[in-house]
């Protein structure tokens, strides 16, 4: 979820009021039928941070407060909803442990919504339902702006370790705030009081003053409450592996047209487009659309339909041997489908450099978000890519670095990058194309520190750079697959023919009857957002026929 500047009119900031609107009179009455009326004493508490689908509740009179836990470990009231107004943020949609504590401030009556009561209420009443979803989005950004609620984060903010736990909150829409211990000596002085050493950094502080050394993502995910409690035994419709652009369209057609839906993430929401600066060529976004911003509205949608979101749960293989079939995640637990759409897209691929795993993480990157700009501000960065997001990336790199090199092995960018990113690249004086090159020097301390290349002309070049960003071709993630379906001979999902070698009814089923591949993992797609987004949610028709077979 993007976080907007203080002067972004999309700002909670500036948009007081449709972040805790007052429902008028008219909805007040038709919302109240979802719920039970109660009236409740002054200073009962109504949910609490660690809580999982927690109630909904509207205030008729009195307040309701919303607090965390301040340092001294008293409570901060930053929230309180008055009459007319309701209380949640879109962990409500959610199975998520919700990060905040509510209570009431004074003798309160109040209407109780229980979670599918809520659900039928956003759905059965529309306009009450679009008041109550943009609430709920604009109430997390202000929790990710503020903090609160949140977690704090230390340590060096280049190393590999910060980087992957503050791109894993932050993709996820986690608050957080960070500790940068090699500028800020309140960092220091905190590690300090902690007892830790900075060789333990980067560390996570809860709100409770607990401590996680360096832990893993899924840890962290644990912890947070990130992850759903999945059950073994339940049987669900349809299984999405992978929330990208084609498993969120999958996951809310499929949702919205009733199916049981679960979608299994191992990192966060959209994918390799999660970490797009700007999609311009979207459609029906004519200032553009970050992938983030993309990827979070997608997820709220298909939660709002009733999809089930296992975020930062890896599939590790599949049972294939019987059906309905079995998914095995990386934590030793399995769920059951009868059907499977695979939507694990495609990483970009590394360079064959002898010194590339030693800066991995602590210089190179294969996103350019605000989080990587920031980093490397002021200072001359290196893309390596004649792709669509290589394009977008030096485009939005080059607000804030003194100068970006873009590398290809090619000729140039028409053949590979659009055409509006191909002339803002040459437009650009802050942007110089090198075609016909690739890298061969890469040299630092604990970070990367210079980077050089050698063009096919002869030229060779050295420049000083602390950030290489690696966008270069695909690999499919689909090493889970092996031995249940048809690969082709780069390891992409052949679709539209079944194991005999017919065509089948649909373009996105498998050589296993069931199972469907949809966007950047399908051989012989077409790697875009938009076509992605099709796919996902044409395959659902398809998904119908599977479990409902007419009869012959």
């Amino acid at each position: 979820m993007a976080i907007p500047s203080e002067n972004d009119p999309s700002s909670p900031t500036n948009r007081r009021e449709q972040t805790f609107p007052h429902l008028n009179e008219e909805m007040a009455a038709r919302l109240v039928k979802y719920g039970v009326e109660e009236v409740v004493p002054s200073g009962t508490v109504l949910f609490r941070r660690g809580d999982r689908r927690i109630d909904y509740f509207f205030v008729i009179e009195g307040c309701i407060e919303v607090y965390d836990i301040g340092e001294d470990g008293h409570p901060n009231v930053f929230t309180v909803h008055g009459p007319n107004q309701f209380t949640g943020e879109v962990d409500l949609f959610s199975e998520r442990q919700i990060m905040v504590n509510g209570r009431t401030g004074s003798d309160t009556r109040l209407v109780r919504v229980d979670p599918p009561s809520f659900r039928k209420l956003v759905s059965g009443e529309p306009d009450i339902g679009e008041i109550i979803m943009r609430a709920f989005i604009l109430r997390r950004v202000g929790l990710i702006q503020s903090g609160q609620g949140g977690v704090t984060l230390a340590g060096s903010a280049h190393a590999a370790d910060t980087v992957r736990l503050r791109s894993f909150l932050i993709r996820n829409g986690y608050p957080y705030r960070l500790l940068d211990t090699d500028i800020d000596e309140d960092a220091r002085h905190l590690i300090d009081g902690f007892g830790l050493h900075p060789s333990e950094c980067p560390v996570v502080i809860m709100p409770d003053r607990r401590v996680m050394r360096c832990p893993t993502t899924s840890e962290l995910a644990d912890e947070l409450g990130i992850t759903i409690v999945l059950d073994s035994d339940h049987v669900h419709d349809v299984a999405v592996i992978g929330a990208g652009p084609a498993g969120l369209a999958a996951a809310v057609y499929a949702a919205s047209e009733g199916l049981d839906t679960l979608v299994l993430e191992a990192l966060a929401p959209g994918g390799q487009a999660g970490t797009s600066s700007k999609i311009e060529n979207y459609l029906g976004f004519p200032t553009g659309i970050s992938g983030q911003a993309l990827a979070g509205r997608a997820q709220v949608q298909a939660m709002k339909f009733g999809a089930h979101m296992a975020i930062a749960r890896s599939v590790q293989g599949m049972d294939c041997s019987r059906h309905p079939y079995r998914l095995l995640l990386d934590d030793g637990t399995s769920v059951a489908a009868r059907a499977v759409v695979v939507a694990t897209g495609a990483r970009y691929r590394k360079l064959d450099h002898v010194d590339y795993d030693r800066f991995e993480g602590q210089g190179i990157h294969y996103a350019a978000t605000a989080m990587e700009a920031t980093l490397c501000a002021g200072e001359d960065v290196v893309v390596v890519g004649g792709g669509n997001s290589a394009g977008q990336a030096a485009v939005f790199l080059a607000r804030t670095v003194a100068h970006v090199h873009i590398l290809v092995r090619g000729d140039g960018l028409a053949a590979t990058m659009s055409d509006y990113l191909v002339q803002r690249i040459a437009q650009s004086p802050r942007i110089t194309l090198h075609a016909r090159c690739q890298i061969d020097h890469l040299d630092g301390d604990a970070y990367l520190r210079e980077v050089g290349w050698k063009c096919t002309d002869g030229t060779q070049k050295r420049i000083k750079a602390g950030s290489l960003f690696v966008m270069i071709g695909a690999e499919p993630n689909t090493g889970w697959l092996e031995g249940c379906l048809d690969l082709d001979r780069k390891g992409f999902v052949v679709t539209g023919r079944d194991a005999d070698g017919y065509a089948t009814p649909s373009p996105f089923a498998t050589t296993l009857r069931g199972v469907f591949a949809v966007g950047d993992v399908r051989s012989g797609s077409i790697k875009r957002v938009a076509s992605s987004v099709g796919e996902g949610s044409v395959v659902v028709q398809a998904i119908h026929r599977f479990l409902n077979p007419s009869p012959v």
